[in-house]
């Protein structure tokens, strides 16, 4: 991949060759954000583990502290009382049917979660070839499959992540926007490795935390000790 000079001006100031702590890692990741936008900061963790076996997922969902810096989009599939509910606890969208029509024939998706309540999941399965491929689709793992409306929500616009592994048995995750300050950005980065370590499935054997790499939007990989990432 052919690179901008500003991007190869930005990767002098990272070590390729070295492990760094938490602490740098996150100031580097800082120094590094350096377009006109308020760069997320992402954190990609590469598992021990076989995403192929299903005794080996590893998946989840964490508030993080200091939440992630944006907003969230909410979809609720619910009705009744439970539609109300999720009106009044700030849904942004709220509805049924209607929804799936809406999604299907217009391609929309101006949404970023989808929650659905359990006696919901019948209509929702219908959106699963266009919701499934984006990670949109509810899962009770995650706590997106409730009838805890309210608290899916406000979990949810508090700054709630969820974590996956992909095909390459690795874990993208936001931990927050460059503009942060470097404690909070750390403690976001501790929290979801802390649910991560907690998430390790008891068939995994060997080494879990093979590599962790944090990286701003536009920056370059800043490789992170997994020995020290409590540290």
């Amino acid at each position: 991949m052919k690179r901008g000079k500003k991007y190869l001006e930005l990767r002098k100031l990272v070590d390729s060759a070295k492990l760094y702590d938490v602490k740098e890692a996150v100031e580097l990741a800082k120094k590094t954000a350096t377009a006109k936008f308020d760069e997320t900061v992402e954190a990609h963790i590469k598992l021990g583990v076989d995403s192929r076996h299903a005794d080996q997922q590893v998946r989840g969902a964490i508030v993080l502290p200091h939440g992630t810096g944006k907003t969230a989009r909410v979809l609720v599939f619910a009705k009744g009382e439970k539609a109300t509910e999720a009106e009044k606890a700030g849904a942004d969208f709220v509805g049924a049917d209607d929804m799936v029509a809406k999604i299907q024939n217009e391609n929309w998706f101006d949404f970023d979660v989808v929650v659905a309540t359990p006696d919901m999941m019948g209509v929702v399965g219908r959106l699963g070839r266009v919701l499934g491929p984006k990670g949109l689709m509810p899962n009770p793992k995650s706590g997106t499959v409730t009838f805890d409306i309210e608290r899916a929500i406000n979990e949810i616009k508090a700054g709630k992540v969820e974590y996956r592994l992909d095909k390459t048995n690795i874990i993208h995750v936001p931990i927050g926007k460059a503009s942060f300050e470097e404690d909070k950005l750390a403690e976001n980065f501790r929290t979801l490795l802390d649910a991560i370590v907690k998430a390790k499935p008891a068939a995994a054997k060997g080494q879990y935390l093979k590599s962790i790499t944090v990286t701003s939007t536009m920056g370059p990989g800043i490789k992170v000790n997994p020995t020290r990432v409590t540290e």
